[in-house]
């Protein structure tokens, strides 16, 4: 697979939008590899011989059609497909010419440098948009543009825990937990590429971009959903419930005869077909626990009896039982387990790419799904600098020699 082969995809829902990624880890990527999947030309400049941190997040790493170890991790694979490398030197004059050039011929720019980092190499905003006034400029920071902690690095684990997520999440009995991916992360990412499709939009009609400021903080924040407003609403802060559910009641994991199930009641008729189901039927008509109400406000009465029924048969048992009462209820698999379930197969949710170094790159197919503009076949992630030379002779026009030039100078 060549360069030259890899020119920007037709027929998709972002076919003819340019994103210039400034930004690395995972945030950032994550909202570009968003704007990839629908069709967006996505140019990622990255540090020559260096590159995002991501690329020495492992092990694991990719392998190549041989068995051997390419260099290329797990972690970069996961936030990068559908993207060109181009390393440039963002400290170098001539670096900083070139970028501005691409962001001149750019829809989008993407940044999460820490506030005003980029304005001594002028890409900041104020910057680009003189060049480019119909530039949308998106700023993903730890917290914001302003506020007293705005000048702070913000990272996904330390804003679980600022922001109140990790005191909700694990047993109320161990200390808090953070959850099992870097999801702030993940949910900033998707939030800034929900604000840069409504600034694209706004363009229609402006004519003009504009500055878009998303925090971590904030995102985690408004990510608390119904936590939140069960205390600005209750005036009590929510505690850990483990794998209850602060609201509703039953829904949490429970131990059956061979292992564990989620069962997620979630209404009163669903309770009285449960009870049935479970030979509970004097629960159903008990009053305590006829509305939802009650039974959060008598849990503690009620989940004894739900979790001794719920062990006299095994996972597989209960699992079909419940999905033909259609009460909603599922297991509890591992990622390998997940992968392999008829659904996730069905909707081909594992993707092999061919990658540049040879063998198949893995990946998560993107769930986003359009009837008419669908996703073509996925670019896998690429290898530091692959589309250097490609994107500066396509778009800016950077001749042979100019660019052997700034390679000889290490500027790309």
């Amino acid at each position: 697979m060549s360069d030259t082969d890899e020119t920007p995809r037709a027929g998709q829902a972002l076919t003819g939008i340019r994103v210039l990624d400034l930004s690395r880890v995972l945030a950032g990527p994550w909202a570009t590899q968003v704007l990839g999947d629908l069709g967006a030309e996505v140019i990622k400049i990255e540090r020559p011989g260096a590159g995002d941190d991501t690329r020495g997040w492992g092990p694991p790493w990719l392998k190549d059609g041989e068995g051997r170890e390419t260099g290329e991790s797990a972690y970069f694979l996961a936030a990068n497909r559908n993207k060109r490398s181009v390393s440039v030197d963002m400290a170098h004059p001539d670096g900083q010419a070139l970028i501005r050039r691409l962001a001149q011929a750019s829809d989008v720019v993407i940044e999460n440098f820490k506030v005003g980092g980029l304005a001594r190499y002028g890409l900041d905003h104020d910057s680009l948009a003189a060049l480019n006034p119909r530039l949308v400029y998106c700023s993903i920071t730890g917290f914001g543009q302003d506020g007293p902690e705005a000048g702070r690095a913000g990272y996904d684990f330390m804003i679980q825990g600022m922001s109140g997520l990790m005191s909700v999440t694990g047993s109320p009995d161990d200390e808090p937990q953070k959850i099992g991916v870097a999801l702030v992360d993940v949910l900033t990412g998707l939030n800034a590429a929900i604000a840069i499709l409504a600034a694209l939009q706004q363009r229609h009609s402006t004519g003009r971009g504009q500055r878009i400021d998303v925090a971590l903080f904030d995102v985690a924040m408004a990510s608390l959903a119904n936590q939140a407003l069960n205390y600005l609403v209750g005036g009590t802060a929510p505690r850990r419930l483990g794998n209850a559910h602060p609201n509703i009641v039953p829904y949490q994991a429970f131990e059956t005869g061979d292992g564990h199930l989620i069962l997620a009641v979630g209404n009163d008729a669903q309770f009285a077909r449960f009870c049935r189901l479970a030979d509970l039927g004097d629960l159903a008509t008990d009053p305590r626990f006829l509305t939802n109400a009650g039974r959060v406000a008598h849990r503690a009465e009620l989940l004894p009896a739900v979790a001794a029924a719920l062990k006299r048969q095994t996972t597989a048992e209960w699992l079909a039982m419940l999905d033909a009462a259609g009460i909603p209820a599922g297991p509890i698999n591992t990622i390998a387990q997940a992968f392999a379930e008829p659904q996730a197969l069905a909707r081909g949710l594992a993707l092999e790419l061919p990658h540049v170094l040879g063998g198949i790159a893995p990946g998560v197919r993107s769930p986003l799904r359009l009837s008419d503009s669908p996703s073509g076949a996925p670019l896998a992630p690429p290898t530091l600098g692959q589309h250097t030379d490609e994107v500066l002779a396509r778009i800016l026009g950077v001749p042979q020699a100019e660019r052997d030039r700034l390679r000889r100078e290490g500027i790309i």
